[in-house]
């Protein structure tokens, strides 16, 4: 029986460990050749030295395991590297159908406290890797659809995070980061939907090296349950969204954790206001608003709170 994803490539970027791995692992699980994407730094902050050894290790295991994969260890945040990215799957396996952009670093700091360097690396890897990869990728679907007169068949998936959501105060950048993330896809979604092409943005939450002290007090069960923080809850979304099944989601911010999908709406009016005049004055603003927002809790002013969650679903 064939499987879903048989015949498709696939690149996943920061595949070498963590939920990329896992994704990776997935989609050639589904039936995709995989091009494993990996700069391989040991540092979660970007620091050490680049390394082919993480990508290779997990196209080797894909292989080990009958599927067909390679190696790429570029950096995306380089524009002509995240190109030849692209350039490899094509070279190597004809086609590309597949976009998952994963890779990521954190810098974390208070705003008053974050040099100017720990914001531009963080923007630098998430955001502009982000935007490289799908710049390829898309040009090349465009191309195949001017040359074939109809669309084609191409999935980007993106990934964002609930920091996004509901801010996070010791990560100004990486949250600043993950919120272009979402206007990025939800731009890109409307660009290429008539091409045949989809774009959705996920918001996953995985222990990981990068996260392992955000959920250091939630350990891994020990009675043998499974961990609902396992990257492996995350990857069967991905997988969908990769399908021809999701060929009617576009342009959606889905948040995924421990047996849970969630489906974000786009933000919605909470009130309106209109002026008695012609214009608004500083006196009207401060006698409609000023009592609206004292009646209302702080965390209401996101509608976040049953996202945030942590109980397994």
């Amino acid at each position: 029986m064939a499987q879903p994803l048989e015949g498709r490539t696939a690149i996943v970027t920061g595949a070498g460990r963590g939920l990329g791995r896992a994704e990776a692992l997935e989609l050639a699980r589904l039936g995709a050749r995989v091009v494993v994407n990996d700069f391989g730094q040991p540092g979660r902050d970007g620091s050490g030295s680049a390394s082919a050894a993480p990508a290779e290790q997990v196209a080797e295991e894909i292989r080990a395991a009958g599927g067909q994969a390679v190696a790429h260890t570029g950096d995306v945040a380089d524009h002509q590297q995240a190109g030849a990215l692209v350039q490899l799957a094509l070279d190597t396996y004809g086609t590309l159908d597949v976009l998952v952009n994963n890779a990521g670093i954190l810098r974390d700091r208070m705003v008053f406290s974050m040099t100017e360097d720990e914001w531009d690396s963080v923007i630098r890897v998430h955001l502009k890797g982000h935007f490289n990869t799908t710049h390829f990728a898309a040009a090349h679907w465009r191309a195949r659809s001017k040359e074939t007169g109809g669309p084609v068949y191409g999935r980007i998936v993106n990934t964002s995070s609930e920091a996004f959501l509901a801010g996070s105060a010791g990560q100004p950048n990486y949250a600043a980061a993950k919120g272009g993330i979402v206007g990025l896809t939800t731009s890109t979604a409307l660009a290429l939907a008539k091409y045949g092409v989809t774009t959705n943005a996920i918001c996953p939450r995985a222990r990981t090296r990068m996260t392992e002290d955000v959920f250091a007090g939630f350990e891994v069960p020990d009675d043998g349950r499974p961990d609902p923080l396992a990257p492996e809850h995350v990857a069967p979304l991905v997988g969908y969204l990769a399908s021809p099944a999701a060929a009617a989601v576009n342009g959606q911010l889905l948040v995924v954790h421990g047996g849970m999908v969630a489906i974000a709406e786009r933000p919605r009016i909470a009130a309106k206001f209109d002026t008695a005049k012609d214009v608004f004055s500083y006196e009207e603003l401060d006698g409609l608003l000023t009592p609206y927002y004292a009646q209302r809790p702080a965390h209401e002013t996101f509608a976040a709170a049953e996202v945030l969650s942590l109980k397994h679903a």
